[in-house]
C-alpha cells in the first residue's frame, strides 16, 4: 500500500464531496455554500412566523388543504453541515445545527440559549453522551470538549497528546471518549492514524492504537454496544474493537458501503451494502441474516427508532425491519408512487416516522404513518439549497434543517 499525506483537518470528505456533487455542484458552489451569509427570506428569517392559512397537523396528519402543517417558527443560523445525522442534535430543551458560532437554541420558542465562539469543527459530529455534549475544538488546538448542552457550561477537557493532530470524537459510552487522530511526523505531515479512549471523568488517555497505513481519520462512522467499539471508514473497513483494551476483535472488507451511518442492535452491526441489506455478529463478524432489494435498487443509510429499522431504497421502496432478523414488518411504495424523493435519515414522534431526503427537488422531510408506511406529507421550505436536509426532535416537535434555516413542525 502507497503511502501518502494524510487528510488535513475539516476537509470535505469523499463520501461529502460524492453527496455534493451528485447535485451537479462545483467546487465554487461548494465554498461559498459552506461560508457565504444567507438573506433572510419572506418564508424564514429571524423571529419569523408560519405563513397565514396553514394549520397544525393533528398527531402528524396534513392539515386539512393537503399540505404540509407551517413550521412553529423558523430561524437562520450559522449552520455548516456536510449531511452527517449528527450534525443536528435536540437534548435538554434544546436544539443544536453544528456550525459557527455554535448556538443551542430553546425548542420551544427557537431564541438563543447559549452560543459557542469558533464552533464546532466542520464534519465534526455533535457526540452527546453522559448528559454531555463532546466537541473536537473549534481552535483546532488538540482539546477534546464537554459541555452541558442545556447552557453551554464548559465541565470537561482533555488532549490527547502533542504528537497527535485534532482528535475528534467519534463515539461514547458510560466510561470513555473514543477519539481518532492523525499522527504528527517531524515535518508536521501525517501519514498515519491513531484511534484513542478517554476516560469520560478524568480526561486521560484510557489507551490508543494506531491505525493501519492507508487509512483515514475523516469519514468515520462509530457506535459503541456493551464491551464492542464499531466503526466503518472510507476503505470499506468494517472494524470491531474491545472498548476495555483497544485490541482489534476483528476486520473484514464490506463490498460496497452507503458512505453513511449503520446500526447496531443488541449484538449485531447492520450495514448496507448496495443491493443487499446484512446483519454481522459483533463478537466474531459472522453474518446473521441479510435482506436484497430488487434488481438495480441500491439500500440507502438505515435508523433504528424504537426496536425497528427502517431504511429506503433508490428504488424507491420504504422498508420497516425487525433489525434482530431481519424479517419485514411492512414495506411501502408510497415514495414511488408520489414520485418523491429518497430519504436517508428518519426519527419517529407519535404515531408518526418523519424522513429526511438528500436533494431537494420532490423532497424535504417526508411524514409517514409508522404503522404502513403510507406518506401523509412533505415539507419542503423551497429555498433550492443545495445542502442535504436534517431532521431531529424531542418528542414535542421535529427540527428540519436546511442549509442554514432551522424549521421547527408541530407534531
Amino acid at each position: 500500500m502507497s503511502k501518502r499525506l494524510g487528510t488535513t483537518v475539516g476537509r470535505t470528505s469523499r463520501r461529502r464531496m460524492l453527496r455534493l456533487a451528485g447535485g451537479g455542484l462545483t467546487m465554487a458552489v461548494l465554498g461559498a455554500g459552506l461560508t457565504g451569509c444567507e438573506d433572510e427570506l419572506a418564508t424564514g428569517g429571524e423571529d419569523s412566523t408560519p405563513p397565514p392559512g396553514s394549520k397544525s397537523p393533528e398527531n402528524g396528519k396534513a392539515p386539512s388543504d393537503g399540505g404540509a402543517p407551517a413550521p412553529l417558527w423558523t430561524k437562520s443560523v450559522s449552520a455548516q453541515t456536510y449531511g452527517d445525522n449528527d450534525e443536528l442534535v435536540t437534548v435538554d430543551g434544546v436544539v443544536i445545527a453544528s456550525g459557527d458560532p455554535l448556538a443551542a437554541l430553546d425548542g420551544a420558542s427557537g431564541k438563543e440559549r447559549w452560543s459557542l465562539p469558533g464552533g464546532a469543527v466542520p464534519g465534526a459530529p455533535l457526540l452527546l453522551g453522559n448528559g454531555t455534549l463532546y466537541l473536537a475544538s473549534g481552535t483546532y488546538d488538540g482539546n477534546v470538549i464537554g459541555y452541558v448542552p442545556g447552557s453551554g457550561k464548559e465541565t470537561w477537557r482533555s488532549h490527547l497528546g502533542k504528537e497527535y493532530r485534532q482528535p475528534r470524537p467519534i463515539a461514547v459510552d458510560g466510561e470513555q471518549v473514543y477519539v481518532i487522530a492523525e499522527i504528527l511526523e517531524a515535518d508536521n505531515s501525517s501519514r498515519t492514524n491513531v484511534i484513542a479512549a478517554l476516560n469520560s471523568t478524568t480526561g486521560k488517555v484510557a489507551w490508543k492504537e494506531q491505525r493501519d497505513l492507508g487509512t483515514e481519520q475523516n469519514g468515520i462512522h462509530a457506535a459503541v454496544q456493551g464491551r464492542y467499539l464499531v466503526y466503518t471508514d472510507f476503505k470499506n473497513n468494517l472494524t470491531v474493537r474491545d472498548t476495555a483494551t483497544g485490541r482489534q476483535v476483528w476486520t473484514q472488507k464490506t463490498t460496497k458501503t452507503s458512505y453513511g451511518p449503520f446500526v447496531v442492535h443488541q449484538d449485531l452491526v447492520i450495514v448496507p451494502q448496495g443491493q443487499r441489506l446484512q446483519a454481522f455478529a459483533l463478537s466474531d463478524g459472522a453474518e446473521k441474516w441479510s435482506v436484497e432489494a430488487e434488481e438495480f435498487s441500491l439500500f440507502r443509510e438505515p435508523s433504528l427508532v424504537e426496536d425497528v429499522l427502517y431504511i429506503a431504497d433508490s428504488g424507491r421502496t420504504l422498508w420497516a425491519l425487525q433489525p434482530g432478523t431481519g424479517k419485514k414488518v411492512w414495506q411501502s411504495t408510497a415514495l414511488k408512487d408520489a414520485s418523491a424523493q429518497v430519504p436517508r435519515q428518519f426519527v419517529k414522534a407519535g404515531g408518526t416516522l418523519y424522513a429526511a431526503t438528500d436533494l431537494d427537488p420532490q423532497g424535504g422531510v417526508h411524514a409517514f404513518d409508522a404503522k404502513t408506511g403510507a406518506l401523509r406529507w412533505t415539507f419542503n421550505d423551497k429555498t433550492g439549497d443545495h445542502h442535504a436536509w436534517l431532521v431531529a426532535t424531542d418528542g414535542k416537535r421535529v427540527y428540519a434543517l436546511h442549509g442554514k434555516k432551522l424549521h421547527a413542525l408541530p407534531v
